[in-house]
């Protein structure tokens, strides 16, 4: 059997487990949710979340809290941009710096955002800092958003502690600074024309961004 065929085969044969409900997973695991798992429904395999709270998962890192939002991350971004202003010289600054540069160059080369189709979540995490060094984004921006997280974390009166919860907060605000592709190009009548590709910020392609910034920079604290 060819690696395609194998490839068809279980991708048949976990369409089938998934849509072959399995009572013993009848509830989903977020307190007061009520609703079925979707491994006990027919709609997936998963035995821990419903649908909605799976999905929010994937999204924000919990399955209950939300992502900050940019006016809660705001105040955090400036204390960490004058802090990193200050303390540029600093040795581990500077360190810091260097590991970020280094996720640039080892990324591979660029994918425009629109040719991700395909990819595995790793692929496209690289594809993602790819993005940030065509688009020459200052790393200190990266330290930035690595200090500005810890920063609303800390203050957060209701904190999700969860490490995958940080790491896709991290994440999430990394992956909005490499941005999509954009393009813009003449059109008959003198029009222009104009294509704006954002990719998804979702799933496992967060989780690999979030370790990636984990194993550079765990050392840099304010």
């Amino acid at each position: 059997m060819t690696d395609w065929n194998k490839r068809r085969a279980r991708k048949a044969e976990v369409k089938a487990r998934a849509e072959q409900p399995n009572h013993m997973y009848g509830y989903c695991r977020v307190v007061h949710c009520g609703k079925a798992a979707r491994a006990g429904t027919g709609e997936g395999l998963d035995m821990v979340f419903c649908r909605s709270h799976a999905d929010h998962y994937s999204r924000h890192g919990s399955p209950y809290k939300a992502s900050y939002t940019a006016a809660e991350m705001r105040p955090h971004r400036n204390e960490a941009r004058k802090w990193l202003k200050t303390n540029e010289a600093e040795p581990d600054v500077q360190r810091a710096l260097l590991r970020v540069r280094g996720l640039y160059q080892q990324a591979g080369p660029h994918v425009e955002a629109f040719r991700l189709r395909g990819l595995t979540p790793r692929e496209r995490a690289w594809a993602a800092w790819a993005r940030l060094r065509k688009a020459s984004v200052d790393p200190l921006r990266v330290l930035e958003v690595w200090l500005a997280v810890d920063g609303v974390i800390a203050a957060d009166p209701q904190p999700d502690n969860d490490p995958e919860f940080r790491r896709v907060q991290l994440a999430k605000l990394v992956h909005r600074l490499a941005s999509g592709t954009h393009k813009v190009w003449p059109s008959p009548g003198g029009k222009v024309e104009e294509m704006h590709f954002y990719p998804r910020s979702r799933g496992r392609v967060l989780r690999h961004l979030g370790q990636d910034l984990e194993d550079a920079l765990s050392f840099l604290k304010t």
